[in-house]
């Protein structure tokens, strides 16, 4: 069927209700809108759907969600799955996609477990296993703007779901017709018990969960910390956990505590970027805080400003964060004597490579997995399953996402507020600050700096030019980085170092790497940065010459 033909379908098919088919017809008169919202499916992989709102087969909305749930309703009965944990965020349309999903579901027979308000995704993967899930989905569409929503589907190992697993949805999905599908209304699929609400006591015990991965229950200094959830998720949770941990005086921001889809403070509510902390960082300096820490709208990521000595506030990368939690786990439990005798740390390929210094101060072992928490969730389970879930210490990524416990298989938004917190507690009980700890963790292992560079695919059907690009590095290697020549190239398209196929590019030049991938959740190749160097401002320099170099081949 062509685009010109499903645009038809979906303007006049009696399954869609009036208003898309309204919508439909008023695309119909624009050719590029066609290609766009019709010229191809929503891409539906290991993260499940995200694209922005609107009517089409490339759009999220009520019909491509239900025809997703279909499909995974269609596996999970070939694989005896019978319950399915449903959570969902504060963006447009969150809850009434779930509630379409638990509606698709019940149509099944399978029975949809649901939290009764928004919550954030760690304590989706938390209630997949808690409940004894076959499945999980989570409405998200984590930090993009307000535009966009998502569609994430977990295992019952409260990971997000295998490239296996997403293959056989995907051959059940082109089964499932496009015409509209009407599932059960929640009044109905309650009245049949297929449609119950997650109780209170999977939060309350996830709450206990998190507090009982304290690093040093002990720690108990005077800190003052800015939170805010960005019009988001984290709110609730994240309040219950600090407001445990003695001595610490929690400020919220209180114009971005109220959910919000327009995220009308923060258009883009990314705590990686600096504009997305600027109220956090204005109300920290108003309130003379020694820390700001900011959640995106599911609360799996966190951002974090720290106070330095002459009072000002430096926004740290998900890099630093890691590396200083890193060795603050490390160190501490050793401290405690409560450090594994043979620790597992996890990180993944485009996460800082001083993880492996720091660890090995500690005889702890690195394991690396290709980008996505999930791989970090998926060793967990494999320590698990021989036995040795407690050598698994710390994971991370250098989005902001972190983990140092085992009940969630996620990276978890909650569990790092709090880590962070004590963490800064402890600096401030030996009269020091993270920034000063962060100083002498780069004196003690030496310097590294990392940035990230973000290329924009336009385009009526942006994954083919994302192909293009990468079938280009693959035609004519990058050979230079910063002028060094490349002496090693990696290429993960086949499977490397025991991970599974990935569209990853690899480059080394001595201290210097660069590592490129297409994004999996939005229209944008991205090009991981690193380079070592005695001198910060030589590693800056450094870091400016690769950019203007893959600029230059990237856009031409």
């Amino acid at each position: 069927m062509t685009s010109h033909e499903m645009a038809e379908l979906w303007a006049t098919h009696p399954s869609f209700d009036e208003e898309t088919r309204s919508k439909a017809r008023e695309i119909l008169v624009n050719p590029r809108e066609i290609a766009s919202c019709f010229g191809t499916d929503l891409t539906f992989g290991t993260g499940g759907l995200r694209g922005l709102l609107g009517v089409g087969t490339n759009r999220m909305n009520a019909y491509t969600v239900a025809r997703a749930t279909q499909a995974l309703s269609r596996y999970l009965l070939k694989n005896g799955g019978r319950n399915v944990a449903i959570a969902y965020d504060s963006r447009h349309c969150s809850q009434q996609f779930a509630l379409v999903s638990a509606g698709v579901l019940a149509q099944n027979g399978i029975t949809a477990h649901i939290y009764p308000r928004l919550m954030p995704t760690p304590m989706l993967s938390f209630a997949v296993r808690e409940l004894g899930c076959d499945a999980g989905i989570v409405i998200t569409a984590s930090h993009n703007p307000a535009q966009y929503n998502g569609y994430k589907v977990y295992g019952p190992d409260g990971c997000q779901i295998t490239e296996e697993a997403a293959g056989a949805i995907i051959d059940e999905l082109e089964a499932v017709p496009h015409t509209g599908m009407a599932g059960l209304s929640p009044e109905e699929a309650q009245a049949r018990g297929l449609l119950v609400e997650i109780p209170q006591q999977v939060c309350d015990d996830f709450v206990a969960r998190t507090l009982a991965c304290r690093i040093d229950p002990q720690v108990c200094a005077p800190l003052r910390v800015v939170y805010t959830p960005l019009h988001g998720t984290g709110l609730e949770p994240v309040r219950r956990v600090l407001a445990q941990m003695s001595g610490v005086q929690v400020i919220e921001v209180a114009s971005q505590c109220r959910p919000d889809g327009d995220f009308p403070t923060c258009p883009k509510p990314n705590p990686e970027l600096r504009e997305a902390l600027r109220l956090g960082l204005e109300t920290a300096a108003a309130e003379k805080a020694d820390l700001l820490i900011a959640t995106d709208p599911d609360c799996d990521r966190v951002g974090v400003a720290v106070r330095d000595a002459n009072g000002t506030y430096a926004v740290l990368t998900g890099n630093e964060v890691g590396l200083l939690l890193l060795e603050y786990v490390l160190r501490t439990r050793k401290a405690l004597g409560n450090l594994p005798e043979h620790p597992v740390v996890v990180k993944t390929i485009v996460t800082s490579d001083l993880a492996f210094a720091i660890a090995k101060a500690y005889g702890a072992q690195v394991t690396e997995v290709l980008t996505g928490f999930k791989y970090i969730g998926e060793t967990i389970g494999r320590l698990e399953r021989a036995g040795e879930a407690d050598r698994f210490v710390f994971g991370f990524e250098e989005s902001c996402g972190y983990l140092a416990g085992t009940h969630v298989r996620d990276k978890d938004g909650v569990m790092a507020c709090m880590l962070v917190t004590e963490m800064a507690q402890a600096c401030a009980a030996h009269g020091t600050t993270l920034k000063a700890q962060l100083e002498a963790l780069y004196a003690r292992y030496g310097f590294m700096k990392n940035s990230l560079l973000n290329f924009d695919i336009p385009g009526a059907v942006p994954m083919d030019e994302m192909r293009r690009v990468m079938c280009s590095l693959r035609e004519e290697p990058i050979d230079h980085l910063a002028g060094a020549k490349v002496t090693a190239v990696k290429d993960y398209a086949a499977g490397l170092d025991g991970l599974p196929p990935s569209d990853v590019l690899s480059y080394e030049a001595g201290g210097l790497k660069a590592i490129v991938r297409p994004s999996g959740t939005e229209p944008k190749v991205k090009v991981y940065l690193s380079a070592r160097a005695d001198d910060p401002a030589v590693a800056e320099a450094l870091l400016d010459a690769m950019a203007e170099e893959i600029n230059e081949r990237i856009l031409g």
